[in-house]
């Protein structure tokens, strides 16, 4: 479908609003998880790569199930989605506060609060690149703000709850919170086509005479009879008197409606089941036809080296860059760190950090005279450094400086969706996206466990997080390698798919 010209501004800030507040209460807690490890540790006594998994499946289910989550936006639109995702948060984070095991809280935050984030990221970064284009950069950066303000608030909040409710009452208030999700898709108006609101009677209208498309309502009583006798005839091996030309006479039924006699019962209901059967296999057809269509748009998204460079760099980004949001408060624990020297949560200042970093990288890439694809690149490069200087860190004052380096740089999420959209164009956005998202989502689940099982297996972070900074470099690398001959390869929108007409001859004479 496509949309009338994106307004850059109007209605379109309220988008930006709404998509704000929902980033910010979707992913405020599981963003935070940090502060939750430290307490499922101590209630529940698994070891740190089991535990870690709860917190980097809440991040990677949603992402891993990003073809899915695009397909549902494409399909019902953003509105739908958003507030049916809402139910999906608020019910994970209160059914999590009856958790009995670790492996409850897998499928309850993990699972259910992780895939209602995944379709609510996929909704509101959508919804607001069709609302937006020569200031894409910044609304982008604005929305993606909402989960970095999420983490700064959410950090200190659940602390506080946690210290007055206790863990489940903790999870119960923040799961009610996240209930004002709900009023926020009430508000994502989609933007109209540009056409007409229904996009399929543009096709019926561009078919050659020769040709017809199966609806009933729009063919005359003859052309859809000649098509029931022969569905009939084909099935009963023309036994039907209609196979011999008396569908002539049939077909005067109505108009001498006194001079004919009335069709018999078995014989109309016969035909009832000939048209429900000839329509069926026409629909599996057209299914089976889109989903050719959906691997065939994949294949050649593939093509293109930029794109593929960049599903490595994001795999290879989440697997390293991930895990300090969830781990450094432990990180800090395990430097012999005192709580007394702790001015502000680690976790805090990762999630103030990001929001700068989202909003000043999504200001740059507006600039004409930036190369996006390349300052998306240095903030990888520079990541990967910052990485492993972690386990050089010994005391609060370094570990915060290298906590807010890192804050800044995963700010670099604001600028991917215009690297992405720059990459494969507008119209192929959600399908890349959620291709990328998987590998995002696949990066995400395993990078927190890698880090703790190097912990438990070493019973030092060091190692765990120069392999964390060395995967950062390799996909910065990787990208930097495949971007360097032009940037212009990436501004190449891929052709265009033909697109596909159903179209069936009637069995008549043409």
């Amino acid at each position: 479908m496509e949309f009338k010209k994106s307004p850059d501004g109007g209605w379109g800030w309220v988008i930006v609003a709404v998509s704000f507040f929902t980033q910010f209460l979707c992913y405020g807690s599981p963003l935070a998880v940090g502060v939750l490890y430290i307490e499922w540790l101590d209630a529940f006594g698994e070891g740190k790569g089991k535990t870690a998994w709860v917190g980097s499946l809440a991040s990677g289910v949603g992402l891993l199930a990003s073809p899915v989550c695009s397909l549902c936006v494409s399909s019902f639109g953003a509105r739908p989605v958003t507030i049916f995702s809402g139910f999906m948060v608020a019910g994970g984070l209160m059914l999590s506060s009856f958790a009995p095991n670790i492996y409850f809280l897998f499928f309850s935050y993990g699972i259910v609060v992780g895939l209602g984030c995944g379709l609510l990221y996929t909704a509101t970064v959508t919804i607001t690149c069709q609302y937006f284009d020569s200031r894409r950069g910044l609304a982008l950066g604005l929305i993606s703000t909402g989960s970095s303000v999420g983490l700064f608030i959410y950090a200190a909040l659940q602390r506080m709850l946690i210290e007055f409710y206790g863990l489940d009452g903790c999870l119960l208030i923040v799961g009610a919170l996240a209930l004002n999700i709900l009023a926020c898709g009430s508000l994502m108006r989609p933007l109209q086509s540009s056409d007409c609101p229904l996009p399929e009677k543009i096709a019926l209208e561009n078919v050659p005479d020769r040709y017809s498309i199966y609806n009933e309502k729009e063919k005359n009583l003859e052309e859809n009879t000649n098509i029931l006798d022969k569905s009939y005839c084909s099935e009963e091996k023309c036994k039907s008197p209609l196979a011999n030309g008396d569908w002539k006479q049939e077909s005067l039924l109505h108009k001498h409606p006194t001079t004919m006699a009335h069709p018999k019962e078995p014989e109309t209901y016969k035909k009832k089941v000939a048209e429900q059967t000839y329509f069926c296999k026409q629909l599996a057809k057209r299914k089976w036809q889109l989903y050719k269509n959906y691997c065939g748009e994949t294949v050649a998204l593939f093509k293109n080296k930029v794109f593929s460079a960049l599903f490595v760099a994001i795999l290879l980004f989440d697997i390293g860059g991930f895990p300090p949001s969830l781990l450094m408060e432990d990180v800090a624990r395990s430097s012999n760190v005192k709580e007394e020297e702790f001015i502000m949560p680690l976790i805090s200042i990762i999630g103030i950090m990001t929001t700068v970093g989202k909003l000043l990288l999504g200001i740059l890439a507006d600039f004409k005279w930036i190369n996006t694809l390349y300052l998306y690149v240095a903030t990888l490069i520079v990541m990967g450094l910052a990485l492993c200087a972690i386990p050089f860190a010994k005391s609060y004052v370094t570990l915060a400086i290298l906590s807010g380096i890192l804050g800044f740089l995963t700010g670099n999420w604001s600028i991917f969706p215009y690297v992405t959209t720059k990459t494969v164009g507008i119209e192929k956005l959600a399908h890349a996206y959620g291709i990328l998202m998987f590998f995002a989502g696949l990066g995400n689940s395993l990078g927190p466990p890698i880090v703790g099982w190097f912990y438990d297996w070493t019973q030092t972070y060091d190692i765990a997080f120069y392999f964390s900074g060395l995967c950062v470099l390799l996909g910065g690398a990787v990208l930097l390698l495949a971007a360097l001959p032009s940037w212009d390869t990436c501004n190449k929108q891929l052709p265009k798919p033909t697109p596909t007409t159903f179209l069936y001859k009637v069995a008549s004479n043409v």
